[in-house]
């Protein structure tokens, strides 16, 4: 027997578009039927059912760039440039993590996540066999790609660990968790790593894809304006163009590629992204933060690139508040263009579903509320002061809407969360052993330092 959603307005981000008084069907993990309310009724009549008049259901939220792992690090190095950050806070503080460690991390983010109507994540972190990243998903019922970030000082250690992550992860429970190859970043990875790094993602491929899914790349790109400084002061190379003009003259650029930021691009970059079918996650409020630029969106959208979003780790932004996300985008890019029509409220919606899907490979499945895709659906709920009176639910949930505002979460057919209780995880358990290992990881830093 399946679940039937009544009475809300749908905002299926398909081609039903908006659809008041609306149903979804769901058997199983599927969507198997959207339409109005009074004939999905008498088709169903013995569904369990969610009642959701005066609600608005729509796909869940995809983060299409997060390191779920960070929150341990929320606020512990604010207001720091990204060299700063990484090389003097971030970077000694995670050599000291255990695997359990980020599997909290990892947990405690998938809650605030989901508590926020995000459904699906895209993370990059350092992978550990036994507790990591993935089991964090697995066990809290999020889906996700999971990736082992990977370094130049350390090809061997990463080529193991992307062997283990993709056997052991790839295509887990019925396909809710996929896995992909992750170059930290060009000034990081050296050019001849950058191309090993391609052949094993085929040679990944070869052996867990296609039934399982596309296991594709995950990196930072453009991020800062230094960033062909960064690379000649690592590896000795000259770079005269554009970093995404350098990574594409090594033969790694491809449509299974999310590049993270894309903030500092040339022309000839944005043209690359689009001819090399690039796919781009922006993330506007960490950049803010940590005063790295403002990506040059409507440009890349203009020329037809993929563009979705993403809330970056929470050490840098410091949640996980895909709708914060929304708003800023809209935001930002209307002040800096000083064109108010710049990024509308729709668009940027598709940014965080639809688009995120199309950026993971993952759009014939889940983004969008329509028959034969995952049943991943958030229940907002729209009796609230600061959503009346009611013109356009688009324009609430970009600009007005909270994450608190979100009810009830399913994901893969399953009810992880109901009236804000989360279904899956002992909530207070995670908190108390977050507090406790980011104790721990201060102490053990402390140690060393003395």
């Amino acid at each position: 027997m399946g679940i039937v959603i009544l009475g809300g307005t749908l905002v299926t981000m398909g081609e039903k578009g908006v659809l008041r008084d609306g149903a979804v069907v769901i058997e199983g993990n599927t969507i198997i039927d959207v339409g109005r309310d009074d004939e999905i009724k008498r088709k169903y009549p013995r569904y369990e059912t969610i009642n959701a008049k005066g609600k608005v259901v729509m796909p869940g939220l995809i983060n299409a760039h997060q390191h779920m792992a960070m929150s341990l690090l929320r606020g512990y190095a604010d207001d720091y440039p990204l060299k700063e950050w990484l090389e003097k806070w971030v970077w000694p503080v995670e050599k000291h993590m255990t695997g359990y460690e980020i599997y909290i991390g990892a947990l405690l983010t998938a809650i605030e996540s989901i508590m926020s109507g995000t459904t699906t994540v895209n993370t990059m972190y350092h992978y550990m066999r036994g507790y990591n990243e993935a089991k964090a998903i697995y066990d809290v019922g999020m889906r996700g790609v999971i990736g082992h970030v990977c370094f130049s000082w350390r090809k061997e250690e990463d080529n193991k660990a992307l062997k283990e992550l993709s056997s052991e992860w790839h295509g887990r429970d019925n396909g809710r968790i996929r896995v992909s190859v992750d170059p930290h970043a060009p000034y990081t990875v050296d050019p001849e790593y950058m191309k090993e790094l391609r052949a094993l993602t085929e040679e990944l491929n070869d052996k867990y894809a296609p039934e399982n899914g596309p296991i594709i790349w995950h990196t930072h790109l453009a991020e800062t304006g230094d960033e062909a400084q960064k690379i000649k002061d690592m590896f000795n190379i000259d770079v005269n163009v554009g970093v995404v003009e350098y990574l594409d003259s090594l033969g790694v650029l491809g449509s299974d590629v999310i590049a993270a930021h894309c903030v500092h691009l040339t022309r000839r970059d944005i043209e690359i992204l689009r001819l090399r079918g690039v796919k781009v996650a922006h993330n506007p409020v960490s950049n803010l933060k940590l005063a790295s630029g403002i990506s040059p969106v409507p440009d890349m959208l203009e020329a037809g690139v993929v563009v979705a979003l993403g809330t970056d780790s929470p050490c840098s932004n410091n949640s996980a508040d895909m709708f914060e996300v929304m708003k800023v985008a809209a935001l930002i890019h209307k002040g800096v263009y000083k064109d108010p029509t710049i990024l509308p409220a729709e668009r940027v919606l598709k940014m965080a579903t639809i688009d995120g899907a199309r950026a993971l490979h993952w759009d014939n499945q889940i983004g969008s509320i329509e028959v034969g895709k995952k049943a991943d659906i958030i229940i907002i709920d729209f009796q609230k002061p600061h959503l009346k009176p009611l013109y356009s639910e688009t324009s609430h949930l970009v600009y007005a809407t909270k994450a608190s505002d979100v009810e009830t979460v399913i994901i893969d057919g399953r009810i992880v969360m109901e009236n804000r209780e989360i279904k899956t995880v002992n909530v207070e358990w995670v908190l108390e052993e977050a507090e406790k290992a980011s104790k721990r990881l201060l102490e053990r830093i402390h140690e060393t330092s003395i």
